[in-house]
């Protein structure tokens, strides 16, 4: 009985950490609307159910199949709700090897933090 406990409770740890994949085999994925995965900030997604769906269009979504969207995701300034919306799709993150750096990050930094936010604009 404790075997099943511990057999369990692995399978359990193994589930809340999701499946880890490489950058290549993320780029394998990539037969347009049949199989679209992309990355986001080190996590990946497959999103070919939601590719009718996205409001700015499947080719949005096409353009980045195999890839790491990070940048174009961020730079569109994507919702509160679609980043929670999301989360429905992903199934895993990139190993660690293949993690960027500012993988984390939620939003493009505007300054160094060393700058008063009057230096940046001022409008004459």
């Amino acid at each position: 009985m404790a075997t099943k406990d511990v057999k369990d409770d692995t399978a359990a740890a193994a589930t809340s950490t999701g499946k880890l994949f490489t950058r290549a085999e993320v780029a394998k994925h990539t037969d347009t609307s049949q199989d679209t995965w992309i990355i986001i900030h080190n996590n990946v997604y497959n999103v070919t159910p939601f590719l009718n769906e996205h409001p700015g269009g499947e080719e949005v979504l096409l353009e980045q199949n195999g890839r790491d969207a990070t940048e174009p995701f961020e730079d569109i300034g994507h919702s509160t709700d679609a980043r929670q919306m999301m989360e429905s799709y992903k199934i895993g993150e990139l190993v660690e090897e293949d993690r960027t750096k500012d993988g984390g990050k939620k939003g493009k930094p505007w300054s160094s933090g060393n700058e008063s936010p009057s230096r940046c604009c001022i409008v004459m």
